[in-house]
């Protein structure tokens, strides 16, 4: 959540961040009401206790009729007491519930504007010129279905729309992809975690996937809900800690299969492993210190492109417009590979800075150099994931649909240098 004393002393920056995302402002005056009111609330409540203190050394001095007095007056202060701190009480949780509302502040050096008003940083590789080669590409599906690596019927018949099956090389380039990544991540300072798929309440809305604009699944039953992404189980993991970071950047590297109902994208991207409920994924998430935050996300960036470049892929680079943020992202890189059917960019990866919003919101401190304790700076980032198959695929294919396999990824498949085709 925003800072209570920067939303208090400047509610015009909030306002503007607000209005760069495209958002009303009304809540900046809704909770700047509720912070007003839960100030009076706490204040009464406070010197109504005070006099209560005060009146019981009076009590245990006095005598007969005052004695008398002084008795009823602290019964009946009694009941005062208890009204203003249930007041004292609904007013906090009235403005609590109103900041975690509000959504992050935004960069300065961010775009702004919607979806399609990203800013380009870099373009990596080109794409295959196919037409040049003499053969028209076969799509994702296609060629997983000619390799029996992708079973989307058999997924459907199972589980139903949007799942899948990977199977014999499929799995193989996905589990070798990813155990690739978690490599990587370990050469380069994150520790390897395998993280819960299920998370409490307070887990999932700490990071802010919770709320109007966010799309999970829920399991109302046992009050859990199942990640999008590894990056709430990893944020959650030091909820209410006190963090060392004087030797530098905690970092983890979370490896979870990871749900999502895309609710609201009913005839997007139905066929294939695009855009489905359940894949897996290698997330890198960083704890660090706010001063320190812009300069790890440049390295969570640099982490990912050096991901891609061992999957020999042409990918670009986008500064993702305030508008398209989500709700704890203050900046927001993303890279999107070619995939070659569909002749345009699609999101590979996405890193995000989320400054101290999500760890105001789950309690995760550290010291500073004056022994005082600050909220941290988290950061996450994507190293490898279920889609990342799509552009493999169709852009290592060869005219016969076979597959050639990215040098990085061969030692996974038994020293495959290709693939061939299990039916035509």
């Amino acid at each position: 959540m925003i800072d209570a004393k920067l939303l208090r002393e400047n509610p015009d920056v909030v306002r503007a961040a607000l209005t760069k995302r495209g958002e009303s402002t009304d809540l900046v005056d809704q909770i700047l009401a509720a912070d007003g009111d839960r100030r009076s609330s706490i204040a009464a409540f406070e010197s109504l206790r005070a006099e209560q203190k005060g009146l019981g050394k009076q009590v245990a001095q006095a005598k007969g009729d005052e004695r008398t007095a002084l008795l009823e007056r602290t019964k009946a202060l009694s009941a005062e007491v208890k009204a203003k701190e249930a007041a004292a009480n609904e007013a906090e949780g009235r403005f609590d519930e109103l900041s975690r509302a509000l959504p992050n502040l935004v960069s300065d050096e961010a775009p702004v504007g919607g979806e399609k008003d990203f800013v380009v940083r870099e373009v990596v590789g080109k794409p295959r010129d196919f037409a040049a080669e003499g053969f028209e590409p076969r799509d994702h599906l296609e060629l997983g279905e000619l390799l029996d690596a992708i079973d989307m019927e058999r997924g459907a018949k199972v589980s139903g729309a949007r799942f899948y099956f990977l199977k014999g090389v499929g799995a193989l380039l996905q589990l070798g992809m990813l155990q690739l990544a978690v490599q990587l991540a370990v050469e380069k300072g994150f520790t390897p975690m395998i993280t819960p798929t299920l998370v409490k309440p307070e887990v999932m809305g700490g990071t802010g996937y919770l709320g109007a604009h966010q799309d999970v699944y829920q399991l109302r039953n046992d009050d859990l809900y199942l990640v999008g992404t590894s990056e709430v189980a990893l944020a959650g993991y030091h909820m209410d800690e006190i963090l060392d970071l004087s030797a530098g950047p905690k970092r983890y590297a979370g490896w979870s299969s990871c749900y999502r109902p895309e609710a609201g994208s009913y005839g997007k991207d139905t066929r294939g492993i695009i855009r489905v409920h359940q894949f897996d994924k290698v997330e890198m998430f960083s704890y660090t210190t706010l001063e320190d935050a812009a300069a790890e996300h440049e390295r969570l960036l640099g982490w990912e492109k050096e991901m891609l470049d061992k999957m020999e892929l042409a990918y670009r680079v986008i500064d993702t417009a305030t508008g398209d943020l989500g709700t704890s992202a203050y900046r927001k890189f993303d890279c999107e590979a070619w995939v070659p059917t569909q002749g345009a960019y699609r999101e590979l990866t996405s890193t995000s800075n989320t400054t101290d919003y999500q760890a105001r919101r789950l309690n995760i401190r550290h010291r500073d150099a004056d022994g005082k304790t600050r909220p941290v700076a988290t950061l996450n980032g994507t190293l490898a994931t279920t889609r990342w198959l799509v552009p493999i695929l169709e852009t290592h294919q060869l005219a016969d649909g076979s597959v050639r396999v990215p040098t990085a990824l061969r030692p996974y498949l038994g020293g495959r240098e290709v693939l061939e085709p299990v039916r035509r």
